[in-house]
């Protein structure tokens, strides 16, 4: 078997397209391989489920091996295979114009036309990194012939013969002498960790020393000795796609820390998991947040069934649950569309009401069921609350009822048992209640000490959101937000007789 061919009839060459306009984000190439491995890998196991495929399916795992010498990344898979029609139809066809349309969609557009993740380039990605790709393949068909596609970066290809034995796909990638980079294991390792740490398969690259018991010293001591082992980088089972009834505390923090490392622990967490209207899983962490409303180092990451996108997820989720940590995951959230289209597609609409609506939830039922305890991490989570409330109308619905008001007894209430422990005591002419706040405790206290001889309550109102805090308050509650050093005490509440209208 011989064949040569053009890959397009299309006049434009998309090769040097692929290499230049995504040149800073080449390690893609390898996140694309691997998961059409995995995907390959996948359908094997549900043919064999359907009872499609009757023979022995195997331990079913994804290879990555690099030949500095020869200068060759290679990905294997032990999947369904192709046959060199289908090598013609996916590779040559369906493949090549979805790399097409990827490129159209992509090239020449500002940052907000960009494709999130740049993810859809798909098996053409390879050739940002390569001189020439081999596909090399053997399907699962009953007699089949294994077939070899070849191609150098030019339209042309060519399928030969192969002598492939066993089931499964190999792609070897002949790297190019500006991407050699990628001949480095650190830099292979490095990219398999953020991308596939999570795949559902597993994926081995290369080998470890480990250390095992190996029997007793002659003053019986435990002895150990090193042996080599498949190098496996993924955990194929993170915990979001499990159960919460099989889960602990203890491994949900375990999570968090294999998250984020240098982080202290969450302060509680949102196990999500839907999947109608949509599918979504994930976990979602309230972090410790600081005072100062510093900008997050900790970000969502955002996985399509279990492959790292990006942590980028501005479009994906409102503005004020960027403030949270962890992971989600949703196969129906559009990839290959640019970022300004994300915030008008129907099911991250769905998405962002249905996680908005699980935050609110939690906490709402957090604060009903251990009030005690709700209170003592509010330091924490006020700037949250307050943040949500400002910016997402469904989430103030539910927040007005657990937001919590801090006064300088450091006693906290929630805004209608507020109102009612200031009723007629901080009542203005115009019978509108009047909530006196400080902003800096330090400088404010002695109009802080006047006010409280007065009979008047005092808020703390000091963080770097307050001001719109209040100012969202005012509109909302029907209320007026005065500062304790606003006026001398005896003018803060204006308790004059109502003017009568000249119309009346």
């Amino acid at each position: 078997m011989q064949e040569k061919g053009n890959i397009s009839i299309h006049t434009e060459n998309i090769f040097p397209i692929i290499k230049k306009f995504l040149y800073s984000d080449h390690e893609i190439f390898l996140r694309e391989l691997v998961s059409n491995a995995i995907d390959a890998s996948q359908k094997i196991k549900r043919l064999a489920a359907l009872g499609e495929y009757k023979k022995e399916v195997g331990k079913l795992r994804v290879e990555v091996e690099v030949n500095k010498k020869k200068k060759t990344i290679s990905i294997k898979d032990n999947g369904i295979g192709m046959t060199a029609e289908e090598i013609k139809k996916y590779i040559n066809q369906i493949a090549f114009s979805g790399a097409t349309e990827f490129v159209e969609k992509y090239k020449d557009k500002g940052e907000d036309q960009q494709i999130i993740g740049h993810f859809g380039l798909g098996f053409y990605s390879a050739f940002m990194v390569s001189k020439q790709v081999e596909i090399e393949t053997l399907s699962h068909k009953e007699g089949s012939v294994p077939a070899k596609w070849v191609c150098d970066g030019e339209t042309e290809f060519e399928i030969k013969s192969s002598k492939k034995k066993s089931r499964g796909t190999v792609v070897t990638l002949h790297i190019a002498k500006d991407s050699e980079e990628f001949l480095e294991t650190a830099r292979i390792q490095a990219i398999l960790d953020k991308y596939g740490k999570f795949l559902p398969i597993p994926i081995k690259f290369g080998t470890k020393e480990e250390s095992v018991p190996d029997g007793k010293d002659k003053d019986d001591k435990p002895k150990y000795k090193s042996v080599k082992k498949d190098n496996i980088i993924n955990d194929t089972e993170p915990i979001w796609t499990k159960s919460p009834n099989d889960l602990k505390d203890e491994d949900y923090l375990k999570f968090y820390k294999e998250l984020y490392p240098m982080s202290e622990n969450p302060l509680f967490w949102i196990h999500l998991n839907v999947d109608y209207p949509f599918n979504l899983t994930g976990i979602l962490y309230f972090p410790k947040l600081k005072k100062d409303f510093e900008i997050q180092r900790n970000k969502i990451q955002l996985y399509s069934r279990q492959v790292f996108i990006t942590d980028e997820v501005k479009n994906v989720v409102p503005e004020f649950l960027q403030l949270l940590h962890g992971v989600i995951d949703s196969p129906d959230i559009p990839l290959n569309v640019s970022r300004s289209y994300l915030q008008a597609d129907g099911n991250v609409k769905k998405i962002n009401g249905y996680i908005t609506k699980k935050v609110a939830d939690k906490l709402g039922e957090l604060f009903k069921e251990d009030r005690a305890s709700y209170e003592a991490k509010w330091d924490d989570i006020g700037i949250f609350v307050k943040y949500g409330m400002i910016s997402e109308e469904k989430f103030h619905d539910k927040a007005k009822d657990f937001v919590l008001l801090k006064n300088t007894a450091s006693k906290l209430y929630t805004f209608e048992e507020y109102k009612t422990f200031i009723d007629t005591n901080q009542v203005n002419k115009d019978k509108q209640k009047v909530v006196l706040y400080a902003s800096n405790e330090d400088q404010q206290h002695t109009y802080i000490d006047a006010a409280s001889k007065r009979g008047y309550d005092v808020l703390i109102l000091n963080e770097v959101l307050d001001s719109h805090f209040i100012n969202h308050c005012e509109q909302k509650f029907e209320v007026t937000f005065k500062r304790v050093d606003a006026d001398v005490v005896d003018k803060l509440i204006d308790k004059g007789e109502a003017k009568t209208s000249v119309l009346s």
